[in-house]
């Protein structure tokens, strides 16, 4: 069985392409990332955090040391992710973290009080600022499994070609 990890940057057409997308969430995730170190996104993150059932155990951090450690773990991803542009493995490490950033990130979606309001009308789903802020980490998340895929053995991802 091949377990030889791959990059975008050493592969041949389309798929050469993807190292586009690296790099745009190398910049998405330092900014991410520097903005936890903010006190206004500290307070605006807390909402999520102290209703999330996966992470509202960043609270015993206090509320700006939760956003510190979410801050240097997004920083770590950007690390991880222009790293793989020369290791295929850190390829694969930096862009399963993103997808677990942004799965934790889109239940805050279902989990966050107030964010999304339900109703049988013409507009099924009316969402808040915080909703719309959320909403976006989907395109976010499907970037990241396009990587992780891309990142992976062709032994365990059969329907890749190159």
């Amino acid at each position: 069985m091949n377990l030889s990890f791959n990059i975008a940057e050493r592969g041949d057409g389309s798929y050469r392409l993807l190292a586009i997308l690296r790099w745009v969430m190398v910049v998405i995730f330092v900014s991410f990332g520097m903005q936890k170190f903010t006190p206004q996104s500290a307070q605006g993150i807390a909402q999520f955090i102290s209703n999330s059932p996966l992470v509202f155990w960043l609270q015993v951090f206090g509320l700006r040391g939760e956003a510190y450690v979410l801050g240097v773990v997004e920083l770590g991803i950007a690390v991880l992710l222009a790293a793989g542009a020369f290791s295929p493995l850190l390829s694969a490490i930096g862009s399963f973290m993103g997808v677990v950033t942004f799965v934790v990130t889109w239940s805050f979606f279902f989990t966050t009080p107030g964010v999304v309001k339900w109703s049988v009308s013409w507009d099924p789903m009316a969402w808040n600022l915080a909703g719309e802020f959320l909403f976006k980490d989907i395109v976010l998340l499907c970037v990241c499994v396009v990587l992780l895929l891309a990142s992976l053995p062709r032994s365990l991802v059969p329907l890749r070609t190159k």
